[in-house]
């Protein structure tokens, strides 16, 4: 559980660090306009901190916790921070104002949608590890 509650507190900070960088960056280079940036702190917050929180209340309720459970998690790790990178770096281009090529386009939704994959595969697994122990 203590893993769980270290897991949320780091991604608090994640997620202050990434609404402080959207803040500050989008306010020096004088951008107004709407950007990817601005959803890095919320993703972090909720699918971070929040999640990790209900795993640690959930935790302490089912203890479904198992064999499986680290693997799973490491997935959904790097499926959510695979994400948050995708969506700072295509934030940073949209307030630099530089145009990308199509193939860079691609590229970047497209290592973002295999984050996205990874975070609902790992939700799923997660979801049926926890139904497990509820219904024993």
């Amino acid at each position: 559980m203590k893993r769980y509650a270290n897991t949320a507190l780091l991604y608090a900070i994640l997620a202050m660090v990434g609404g402080v960088f959207y803040r500050e960056f989008t306010k020096f280079n004088s951008f107004t306009a709407k950007t990817t940036l601005s959803v890095v702190h919320t993703h972090y917050f909720l699918m971070g901190m929040v999640f990790f929180l209900l795993l640690l209340m959930l935790e302490k309720a089912f203890s479904f916790t198992g064999a499986k459970t680290g693997r799973v998690l490491a997935l959904y790790h790097v499926g959510l921070n695979l994400t948050a990178v995708m969506l700072v770096v295509r934030g940073v281009f949209q307030v630099l104002g530089i145009s990308l090529s199509a193939g860079m386009n691609a590229a970047i939704s497209g290592i973002a949608g295999i984050g996205h994959i990874l975070l609902g595969v790992s939700l799923i697994l997660m979801l049926l590890q926890i139904k497990r122990s509820v219904t024993k």
